[in-house]
């Protein structure tokens, strides 16, 4: 398929449903070759990749083991060579619960999973990554870092932490020229996000909005796009909101 990551290979962590399904199926359709890694199964994803034309691969993946991470990256490299751009996505939501009945394990939970998973996905494939002509990091954060909701401690730590993550990895990879930034959506309707919010919920969010829309998985999907691209070359270390101006900082 033409377009503008014609012959890139992007691996997207957590594409399986929700935004990394919006981020995989955007990338195919502007050319890359896909790599999905997730919990569950991506086949569907693949499937309706290639009824577009577009080509894609899926692998049942925790992006929180090391084990699993390891052999994905084998299975890939054998396949590819090399990676061009890297979307950390997978990760955990949270509902609402007080800091003080937080216990320790909830707390690590989130941790591990949104933030050490990102790491160890990235370091796993630093070295596919270093071997590609035009590469890119892309870290999937949330402005609810910026927002602070009360109930939400564990989750906004863990996003935070990928901020920083990205922040330093921009500084630490631009030595070798790989721009590394990190996207933020608004609250979107994914099945994880649905778990925990009503519509009233959405509409509330999308009145304190400058551009009155509900946001979609395929708007912070565009976005990944053009930060894989030529265009977003020396764009590094940046945190993007996607959210219609729900927050202007």
């Amino acid at each position: 398929m033409d377009g503008r990551l014609k012959n890139r290979v992007a691996v997207v962590t957590g594409a399986a449903a929700g935004l990394g399904k919006a981020a995989a199926l955007r990338l195919a359709s502007e050319g890359a070759t896909v790599e999905i890694l997730d919990l569950n199964d991506g086949s569907a994803v693949v499937s309706e990749i290639g009824a577009s034309g577009g080509a894609a691969n899926s692998i049942v993946c925790d992006c929180a083991d090391e084990a699993q991470i390891a052999n994905a990256v084998k299975e890939i490299e054998e396949r590819h060579g090399r990676i061009d751009i890297l979307v950390n996505n997978a990760g955990i939501l949270s509902g609402r619960k007080p800091w003080h009945e937080l216990s320790k394990e909830e707390v690590a939970r989130f941790v591990n999973i949104n933030y050490l998973g990102y790491f160890l996905v990235t370091k796993a494939f630093y070295p596919l990554i270093l071997k590609s002509q035009t590469p890119r990091v892309i870290m999937v954060a949330s402005r609810t870092y910026f927002l602070a909701n009360p109930g939400q401690m564990a989750y906004v730590a863990s996003k935070g932490a990928v901020m920083g993550m990205t922040r330093v990895l921009a500084k630490e990879m631009g030595e070798q020229g790989i721009p590394v930034n990190a996207v933020m959506p608004g609250m979107v309707a994914t099945p994880g996000t649905t778990q925990h919010s009503q519509d009233e919920a959405f509409n509330r969010v999308m009145g304190n909005q400058a551009i009155k829309k509900r946001v979609q998985p395929e708007h912070l999907a565009g976005l990944i796009a053009f930060l894989a691209s030529d265009d977003a070359e020396l764009i590094t270390g940046q945190m993007i909101l996607c959210d219609g101006g729900g927050y202007l900082h």
